[in-house]
């Protein structure tokens, strides 16, 4: 049985704080860098599964630190190094306390709302007459408060956001302009590999006066894919997309009874439950970078982990 990374308590030289997220253990080294271990936790329906998924930490660090570098000539990114497979080090930043959400289709609960009868998303205006799955005619930023842990993020707008001095309107403009990029980037990267980039988040920071993008980028835990062969005939036929993204994972749920609410139960997840979802995540992997996913050594991921990390840590 592969194992699972589903707890951090390091002691890094120079740490000051740990924050415990759902997925992602964050320590912050010096007050000036942040050593981010991608856990092998998993969640839905803002719930942490009781088991981990081997090998997910490594392939959604692995595909972040990959989009990060592809990205660096659009907006400075957070990222030093990736000194272990499931670790991304980096310049801690004061995060802006919304996500930057850009959709390019009506789907998920964008779709949810429309059909209830929404026609603004976020101050945005819908068009009438819009299906599940369609493209819009240019994609759309909807963002989110981010929320503190176990809180639910809440759709805010621009003038909402300016109004409450979230972010000043001049850095606003420019974190819009950067996540339009670096969504043209990533829908040209996906359509290299087949797939459509439909919607996801981006999260910024500052660093003396300056805005980075942080956090993880274009992993299918912040994204949604299609397979852009067969769109427009499932589309024209009203059928669900193929798509790359946990998706798989919530509705195993939902076959289970499972929506995250009071008096649920969580299905067991058996040994072959486990692996399935593990196996599902190299696939995504393989298909959003086209390359083979290398399982890291995991007889000892903790030990692993600390040499890594205290060896790069000596460099700085």
């Amino acid at each position: 049985m592969n194992k699972a990374l589903t707890q951090t308590d390091f002691h890094f030289e120079g740490q000051t704080n740990v924050y415990h997220g759902k997925v992602r253990d964050v320590y912050s080294v010096k007050n000036d860098l942040l050593v981010m271990v991608a856990t092998d936790r998993i969640s839905a329906f803002d719930v942490v599964l009781p088991k981990g998924i081997p090998y997910k930490g490594q392939m959604l660090n692995q595909i972040a630190a990959k989009f990060l570098d592809a990205t660096a000539d659009i907006v400075p990114n957070w990222k030093l190094a990736s000194p272990d497979p499931m670790v991304t080090v980096g310049l801690r930043c004061q995060g802006f306390p919304v996500e930057m959400i850009v959709r390019a289709y009506l789907c998920g609960s964008a779709w949810r709302a429309y059909k209830a009868g929404a026609r603004e998303l976020c101050g945005v205006r819908l068009p009438e007459g819009m299906r599940e799955n369609q493209r819009f005619p240019e994609p759309i930023i909807t963002p989110t408060t981010k929320a503190e842990l176990g809180l639910h993020d809440e759709d805010i707008s621009k003038a909402e956001i300016l109004a409450r001095g979230l972010v000043s309107k001049e850095d606003y403009e420019l974190l819009e302009q950067y996540t339009l990029a670096l969504f043209r980037r990533g829908t040209e990267i996906a359509a290299r590999r087949g797939l459509i980039l439909v919607d996801t988040k981006y999260e910024f920071g500052k660093r003396d006066g300056k805005i980075y993008l942080i956090d993880e980028i274009h992993t299918p835990d912040s994204s949604r894919y299609f397979y852009a062969d067969g769109y427009q005939e499932r589309f024209d036929r009203g059928e669900a997309q193929r798509q790359l993204s946990k998706e798989f994972v919530r509705e195993w749920l939902m076959d289970n009874g499972f929506q995250g609410k009071a008096g649920q139960q969580v299905p067991e997840m058996t040994d072959a439950i486990v692996d399935s979802i593990s196996d599902r995540y190299i696939e995504l992997f393989e298909n959003i970078t086209g390359e083979s996913f290398d399982k890291a050594d995991n007889t000892d991921l903790a030990a692993r982990i600390a040499h890594n990390v205290e060896e790069y840590l000596k460099t700085v």
